[in-house]
């Protein structure tokens, strides 16, 4: 993804803020219990992605899938982390074959292995 963090959450925040004004950068910095301008520099990409437990919380606020906050925050969460700690050779493998796949031939394999249709 070559969107910066500070953008998407920035984009995501006004988007939300012309409906509601809860989210205005100091309503939702005092909901997060940061200060302002911590967050107003995060949205400007001066500052680097917040820990895990605040991007979790601004998913929470906004809306929007954690997993994918975390990772333009350049971030896994430590659930993720856990269990690829437990196999690590091959989750890495595993990634790596899936890197080049095409989006639907990924979504097949996670819906066999969620389904359990071996």
């Amino acid at each position: 993804m070559s969107t910066q963090f500070g953008d998407y959450l920035r984009a995501r925040r006004e988007t939300l803020q012309t409906a509601d004004p809860r989210f205005s950068i100091r309503q939702l910095a005092s909901r997060l219990q940061v200060q302002p301008s911590y967050l107003s520099k995060v949205e400007r990409n001066e500052q680097a992605p917040p820990s895990e437990a605040t991007i979790l919380a601004l998913a929470a606020e906004l809306g929007e899938d954690p997993d994918v906050l975390l990772a333009l925050g350049g971030k896994v969460s430590a659930e993720l982390r856990a269990v690829i700690m437990r196999r690590p050779k091959l989750f890495a493998a595993l990634i790596r074959e899936l890197e080049t796949l095409p989006d639907h031939a990924v979504l097949r394999i996670v819906r066999e292995v969620r389904d359990g249709n071996w």
